[in-house]
């Protein structure tokens, strides 16, 4: 849960940052999106690989080895004495978390029985909810208080202390785990998914800034060939040695498969929603950090109140009919920031913000934390890592392609208006409103999907059954090679 927290703080943390960073370090728009982007990119890349590493090394060794480097890049950005450094050592930041990360999901999956995951899940929830309320609060008042002069130096510092609890609380908790038959990582499979990735999300990044150029474009129309190679190999390296980088199996489960698609829809509405929010606000409204980051707590709240309450609740009784009113009660959120921010153009207040805010907040919350149970519920423990590796990977791959379209849906926007200094205000919130529509579109898109969901928790309906067998599988210890119990129809 600390390193759950730390990185959910640094994605948040350094989005209310980006003004400051931008006058301090004289970056340019394309350095700002890379301070985001690269993080993201290097995240993305590295999950899969980070998963399966946890599956075979040890998934508590894994954990301590990301947390440790996490911290120490930490540090890295912290001092960086330039844009290009910051960038760098963001994307070593992303590096490390790519090991941490997916083995927090891995650690709960192998640890509790599906009958407490719930439960475990809801935490997991609130957690989100409680970084995101951290994320821009500290990274507000860090920037607002100017610390020794540091100006927005403390909000990577300030992950040396929690990443050092972090390591010691997990050297003494954690228990070690790894999958039962002995794998090998699989060294062409993480060169042809890295290698996917970087040529979709790349060109993406960087195409505005470079005018679009014909590479971009080939590389982006090859990224889908180079996936289908993996696929194949993929498939070649099961029958041959049974030790692949992604189990293709996995993909046979439909909660799985249904679960990823809507991890990849979702993590694009989270890329693309809060670094356009952050540059609206500070940018375009000429808001201070610190009123930027209060402006964002009703939000933070309402994810955080949502979450927790939905894996507990609601979803034993309406099943994915939770996570769906989540999705269209984000939307309505959406709807209602954009006729607010229409009619009240750069004039709007903090306070007019609340309603659409509370309402974006308790549809993700009904969204962030029983999506994650879903997913994993029916995946065999030796597969947890490479498992949870997928679903970081998707919603941080969503993410990065979110921050890559920032560059289309919103500063395409405030290119094609070429404000005079007196007008960027309102061009800043014209391009705010474009943006929220392109996430409306996908939140449709995610609505629409989540009917592949499993319609009812099992584990929630059999009751002592679920129980029982939970019970027996706790007691078998690492023998966990049946199927836990599963969301199914």
């Amino acid at each position: 849960m600390t390193a759950a927290f730390m990185d959910l703080v640094d994605v948040t943390i350094v989005n209310i940052a980006i003004p400051s960073i931008e006058r301090d370090l004289g970056a340019s728009f394309g350095a700002i999106q890379w301070i985001t982007a690269g993080y993201a990119l290097a995240f993305a890349a590295g999950l899969i690989t980070g998963g399966r590493l946890g599956d075979i090394f040890g998934r508590k060794r894994l954990f301590l080895i990301g947390i440790t480097g996490f911290t120490v890049a930490s540090a890295l950005c912290g001092f960086a004495a330039g844009a290009e450094m910051l960038v760098a050592a963001r994307m070593l930041q992303g590096a490390m978390a790519a090991m941490m990360v997916p083995q927090v999901l891995s650690i709960i999956h192998v640890t509790f029985p599906a009958h407490e995951r719930g439960k475990v899940f809801g935490m997991f929830g609130a957690i989100v909810g409680l970084g995101a309320v951290s994320g821009p609060l500290l990274g507000a008042l860090l920037t607002e208080w100017n610390l020794f002069g540091l100006e927005w130096r403390p909000i990577f510092l300030i992950n040396l202390p929690v990443g050092i609890a972090g390591v010691i609380l997990g050297r003494r908790f954690i228990t070690e785990s790894k999958a039962e038959k002995a794998l090998r990582l699989d060294l062409v499979g993480v060169a042809l998914v890295t290698a996917g990735l970087l040529m979709l999300i790349y060109p993406l990044t960087r195409g505005r800034e470079l005018d679009w150029p014909l590479w971009g474009h080939l590389c982006m129309a090859g990224s889908p060939l180079v996936f289908g190679v993996f696929v194949a190999y993929e498939k070649r390296k099961t029958r041959k040695d049974g030790s692949p980088l992604v189990e293709l199996s996995l993909f046979r489960v439909k909660s799985f498969a249904a679960g990823v698609a809507v991890q990849l829809t979702f993590g694009v509405v989270m890329g693309i929603f809060f670094l356009v929010w952050t540059l609206y606000m500070q940018i375009g409204l000429g808001w201070s950090p610190l009123k930027a980051g209060l402006t964002g707590v009703p939000f933070s709240i309402a994810v955080s109140l949502a979450a927790g309450m939905s894996v507990q609740q609601l979803v034993p009784r309406f099943g994915r009919k939770v996570l769906q009113a989540g999705a269209l009660t984000m939307a309505a959120g959406l709807l209602l920031y954009i006729w607010e921010a229409g009619r009240y153009g750069t004039g709007i207040h903090s306070w007019q913000m609340i309603a659409p805010l509370v309402v974006m907040g308790l549809g993700m919350g009904l969204i962030v934390a029983p999506l994650t149970d879903a997913v994993l519920s029916d995946v065999p423990r030796e597969h947890a890592g490479s498992a949870s590796g997928l679903i970081n990977t998707t919603t941080q791959m969503g993410n990065a392609l979110g921050l890559g379209l920032v560059s289309v849906v919103f500063f395409g926007t405030i290119d094609e208006q070429r404000p005079a200094p007196a007008e960027v205000g309102q061009a800043f919130s014209d391009a705010f409103q474009g943006s929220l529509w392109w996430v409306v579109a996908v939140l449709v898109v995610i609505f629409l999907v989540m009917f592949a969901l499993p319609a009812r928790p099992k584990q929630h309906l059999e009751g002592a059954g679920a129980t029982d067998e939970t019970g027996q599988e706790a007691g078998a210890g690492q023998q966990g090679k049946e199927r836990e119990p599963a969301l199914t129809h």
